[in-house]
Order: C-alpha cells, then sequence, then structure tokens
C-alpha cells in the first residue's frame, strides 16, 4: 500500500489579516475611540499554501476614499502567489453637515454648517471631515438643511469677477512689477483669466493667484 502524500502546510488566515490590517492603518487615518478596522473577510474556500518566504503587503492609490484600502499580500517564495484583502474603517465619523438649507451660489461660512458624528458605511464619497474646508466655497447646488457635505457639492471661491479692479503682477528680470489692471471674465484660485492693463490699455492673460491679485503669463 503506497505511503500517503503529507498534506501541503497551508497559510495562516489570522496572520494575513493582521500583516493587511497594520499594512492598512499606514495609510488610512488614525482611529478615534469609535471607530475600529474591519478586515476583509478572506473566504473560507481561498487556501494558500504556506508561504517559504516574507509575504509582501502592499498598497494601491485610492483617490477620495478616506476609509478604506485594497490591501495586496504578495507571497514571494517558491510557492508565489498573492492575494488581495479589503480593509475599511466603520463606525462613526465627524463630518461637515448643513446647518440649514443653503441655496446655490452662496458662499458658506461658519454659521452655515455644524459637526455631526454619522454611520461611516452612510457617507457619500468625497465628505468633509472638517468644517474649514467648507468655510469660504460656494455652494454649487442646493443644498437641503442637514446634509452631509462632499466635495461635489462645492466650488473654491473666485478670486476676480468680470470688471473687478486688480492689481496685475509681473516678474521682470527677478523684479517684481505691480500694475493697476481690471479683469475681463471671472476666475477661480490658479485659473487662467483675461485682464487689462489700465496703463497701457493692453489685454493680457494671467492666473489668479488669490483675491484680487493676478499674475502675468509672459509667452
Amino acid at each position: 500500500m503506497p505511503a500517503a502524500v503529507p498534506a501541503t502546510p497551508l497559510q495562516d488566515v489570522g496572520q494575513l489579516e493582521s500583516l493587511a490590517q497594520a499594512e492598512a492603518a499606514l495609510h488610512l487615518p488614525s482611529l478615534t475611540a469609535k471607530q475600529r478596522f474591519l478586515v476583509g473577510p478572506i473566504p473560507p474556500r481561498v487556501q494558500l499554501a504556506q508561504c517559504t518566504g516574507p509575504v509582501r503587503p502592499s498598497v494601491g492609490a485610492a483617490p477620495h476614499m478616506k476609509d478604506r484600502v485594497l490591501v495586496e499580500l504578495h507571497c514571494q517564495g517558491a510557492t508565489a502567489w498573492h492575494l488581495y484583502v479589503p480593509v475599511r474603517i466603520v463606525g462613526t465619523a465627524a463630518v461637515a453637515v448643513a446647518a440649514h438649507a443653503i441655496l446655490a451660489g452662496s458662499v458658506l461660512t461658519a454659521n452655515d454648517l455644524r459637526v455631526e458624528q454619522h454611520d461611516m458605511t452612510e457617507l457619500p464619497l468625497g465628505y468633509l471631515d472638517d468644517v474649514s474646508i467648507a468655510v469660504g466655497r460656494t455652494a454649487a447646488r442646493p443644498i437641503s438643511g442637514g446634509a452631509i457635505l462632499s466635495n461635489q457639492q462645492l466650488v473654491a471661491s473666485k478670486a476676480v469677477l468680470r470688471g473687478q479692479a486688480v492689481t496685475l503682477v509681473a516678474d521682470a528680470g527677478g523684479i517684481s512689477v505691480r500694475m493697476a489692471g481690471r479683469a475681463l471674465g471671472d476666475g477661480m484660485i490658479n485659473q487662467r483669466v483675461r485682464v487689462q492693463n489700465l496703463s497701457s490699455g493692453k489685454i493680457v492673460e494671467g492666473i489668479a493667484r488669490s483675491e484680487q491679485v493676478v499674475e502675468i503669463i509672459f509667452q
């Protein structure tokens, strides 16, 4: 009777989950007392041969994701394999909320906002966890009272307005030169805007750098 072939040792799933959580903690915000990590779960049907070398964790870019990452575990031993393990933060988080109904086009102030704790599974993509981020921005659409604020609802306020007097700033040989000008269009911070030099009457293009200040672009 042939001898029984010994079973291949399997990788400990608990160790993999711990490794994924430790890597995720390097990329996600620190937990509050009302939050915890939820790892995986790794399906029971996933059976991986015990790695004979190190298991390397890595996390790819996850834009706009403040509460979750996808950790890749890569076995670099003779029995090479890789596994993706989702890790997310569950619990509640402090978020910026509209204190009352806000009209489209309104520039938000601190009085328009309040902070509330909300279940993280109910938060919209791009939610704001800092009230100060919303202050000074403009509502892109009507916002109902009590709504959780997100980046999609707000736009940066305009730095210059059409017809407004502005200061034109130009770098001439390392020397900063300032001139009086007039904006020929609206412009947000770091947006291009056409302006007129009131001294020469010449129309040029610049970049709105701050409120009423436009940096001239030399071609």
